[in-house]
């Protein structure tokens, strides 16, 4: 039986797999790409039974394909912290751990799974995910100092920075391709100590993207919310995602949001609730057609630009 890995292209996904496979090493199929191709398991072939391991992408958006992969035969095993939808598949060959609580993420889950085995890979995942208070609660509860922790959150900003982009060739890596150099590490401080060339390149072309979105022009700003608008450049849709959070942690009170113009003419829209409210992102991407996410952070694939003032508006009033 071929077994398929699939995983969101983020610092959340790639985290989840490498302790997976940590655990149970295996050659397996991968099936991953920016983070926002999030509807992935319709790439996993659903002739033939297969172990289907999908991670950090929400069930709702991917809920035919795994109906489909489970009448095919397929064993699925689902871990995810996104909204899944009303219900689950009630196919005995489907295991779950699902929970949208906002202060957890798919490798937290996949930590508590492996009872804390590769506990590091799990810090390093909430760090990208931006959940700063539970992971740097979780390394002093681990015995970490404040320089390690430090380096597990520069580690996991850039992990998931390198996921943000309209397609794979925006990134400095293929989602996969990281997964594989950084699945050779047991523990994330070995492989920021040992300098790999896959980290050095992945962190200084965060700091360059970085140094230019913190300059980005403010499209809108209200007592409750701040817009800023990127260009249609390469660097701009890298930087978007890891933008919207160092925004929002600079800014706790307010819900921030990303617009970064698509060739089209539509728009690309990150989403932070605020981060003494971490509720509300996925309600207002979903107010729009391509729109989704979670609680606390969520996107629109395409903004028209037609409904731009409208999702400003909604911004500026949402959290009033």
């Amino acid at each position: 039986m071929q077994t398929y890995d699939v995983f969101n292209g983020d610092a959340d996904g790639i985290c989840a797999l490498i302790q997976l496979r940590l655990a149970k090493p295996a050659e397996t199929h991968l099936v991953t790409g920016v983070k926002r191709d999030i509807a992935l398991a319709k790439r996993v072939p659903a002739g033939e039974p297969a172990q289907v391991n999908i991670l950090d992408v929400s069930l709702e958006k991917n809920r035919d394909a795994v109906d489909q992969l489970l009448a095919g035969g397929s064993q699925v095993f689902y871990v995810d912290h996104h909204f899944p939808g009303e219900t689950l598949p009630g196919d005995p060959r489907f295991t779950a751990l699902i929970d949208t609580q906002p202060t957890t993420c798919t490798s937290l889950l996949v930590d508590k799974h492996l009872q804390g085995r590769f506990h590091n890979w799990a810090i390093t995942a909430a760090f990208g995910d931006n959940l700063n208070a539970v992971a740097e609660d979780l390394a002093a509860s681990a015995g970490l100092v404040p320089e390690q922790a430090e380096a597990l959150k520069t580690l996991g900003v850039c992990i998931n920075y390198n996921g943000y982009g309209a397609t794979v060739e925006d990134l400095h890596f293929h989602p996969a391709d990281l997964y594989r150099e950084f699945v050779k590490f047991d523990d994330p401080l070995a492989l920021i100590a040992s300098e790999p060339e896959a980290w050095t390149r992945l962190r200084d072309g965060y700091e360059a993207d970085m140094a230019q979105g913190l300059a980005a022009p403010v499209l809108a700003e209200s007592g409750t919310s701040l817009i800023v608008k990127l260009p249609d450049e390469p660097w701009a849709r890298r930087v978007s995602g890891v933008l919207g959070n160092e925004l929002a942690n600079r800014n706790p009170e307010k819900a921030c949001g990303i617009v970064t113009e698509k060739a089209d003419g539509t728009y690309l829209v990150s989403i932070r609730a605020p981060l003494n409210n971490r509720t509300g992102a996925d309600e207002v991407a979903r107010q729009f057609p391509t729109g989704g996410g979670r609680k606390a952070a969520a996107g629109i694939n395409e903004l028209p630009a037609d409904q731009l003032n409208e999702f400003l508006n909604v911004m500026a009033k949402f959290w009033s």
